[in-house]
């Protein structure tokens, strides 16, 4: 016999929208960049605590896992989703011990007439059905009135995480007198908000050298670029093929990071490995900079699963017709690049080393990050 399927629940008209809207514009790649892509997954979310019906914390996590579960089936491979879902997951665990309690204490005050105390004996103390009406109405208000301070407590922290991403960048460069000293060669890899911040915060007090690999075929190298001009740092970028030969003069290596894996592995740019990979020859440091958001609770068992293809069409254009059926070109979006590639990474709450992630993890996910070995293949 079939089983039904579990329905979702009855959403207002604007928050579906909401829903299906963002949906639609994960699946039509219209969402670029990390940064965005998580702030926009954790105001849904946010609406989602809201705007739905829910009276203790199972069924709002229910409801925030069929969301989140909708969403991830949308972009399976986009990790993020999973990191903000888990994370609201978490801040709802936290607060299911005041709602169990908030129940209770409106349960407790119900008054519960049994044998001679019911008005139709009329023997001992009767309760009048008006009284008992009041008292139940009262009882459900309370009830009410708890359930209503623990959604406003639990939209807050989701608010103060929402601030917290806002401004990562800013946290993370408040470190960078700390790792970037004068007059060194600094090399880093494609477009990156989050180093460009941490660099160019280190420039107001130091001088310094960046090399800035081009990063083809997306050539986000020129735009870095472009973004670091300032008059402490030279700035200098190089074709990829170019990386090895000039690792030897090479100080630090700082890269940005797509998601930093529950190994301390990272999903990065396409040829983030070939770096790491050159700077472990040469003994040059890596450090990676990546906001806690960032953190992903899942372990890369397969690289492919986290991975997207992008149009071969930069590489090889479909104008070479005769070559183009002759061959096959893969142009992946990101790299994996393994644990032991990576020194330092760097986050909101100061520099760690890869092998301590798992001990990040546990604060902030703690047990919500079982959902994240839920996620559809593709």
């Amino acid at each position: 016999m079939e089983t039904p399927k579990q329905q979702m629940p009855a959403f207002s008209r604007e928050l579906a929208g909401n829903i299906e809207d963002f949906i639609t514009k994960l699946k039509r790649g219209e969402l670029q960049g990390s940064k965005t892509v998580a702030l926009k997954t954790a105001n849904l979310m946010r609406h989602v605590v809201a705007d739905s019906r829910w009276n203790d914390a199972e069924s709002l996590k229910t409801i925030i896992k069929g969301v989140g579960k909708r969403i991830l089936k949308a972009q399976p491979r986009e990790l993020l989703i999973t990191n903000i879902v888990c994370r609201v997951l978490h801040i709802v665990n936290e607060a299911a011990p005041r709602m169990e309690d908030a129940c209770q204490s409106g349960s407790a005050s119900t008054p519960v007439s049994r044998g001679t105390e019911t008005p139709a004996m009329g023997l001992g103390n009767n309760i009048s059905s008006r009284n008992l009406a009041d008292q139940l109405a009262a009882s459900i208000a309370r009830e009410e009135s708890n359930l209503y301070h623990i959604k406003t407590d639990i939209i807050s922290e989701i608010n103060d995480y929402i601030a917290d991403m806002e401004s990562t960048e800013e946290e993370i460069a408040t470190s960078a007198l700390d790792h970037i000293h004068s007059n060194e060669i600094i090399l880093t890899c494609g477009r990156s908000r989050t180093v460009e911040n941490f660099l160019l915060t280190a420039a107001r007090k130091r001088k310094f050298q960046v090399i800035v690999t081009e990063c083809a075929p997306t050539y986000d190298g020129h735009e870095q670029a472009k973004a670091l001009t300032c008059p402490n740092i030279e700035v200098t970028v190089i074709p990829d093929s170019a990386v090895f030969a000039i690792m030897s003069r090479v100080n630090k290596v700082i890269l940005g990071t797509h998601a930093v894996m529950a190994n301390g592995g990272l999903i990065a740019a396409s040829g983030t490995h070939m770096i790491a990979a050159a700077a472990r020859h040469h003994s040059t440091q890596v450090m990676v900079c990546a906001g806690l958001y960032k953190h992903a609770p899942s372990f890369p068992f397969d690289d492919d699963r986290f991975n997207t293809l992008m149009a071969p069409d930069a590489i090889l254009p479909y104008g070479d017709g005769d070559l183009v059926d002759a061959v096959d070109v893969i142009s992946p979006r990101y790299d994996y690049v393994p644990p032991d590639l990576v020194d330092i990474l760097v986050d909101d709450n100061g520099g760690h080393l890869p092998s301590y992630i798992y001990r990040l993890l546990q604060e902030i996910y703690d047990n919500a990050k079982d959902l994240a070995w839920n996620i559809p293949d593709q």
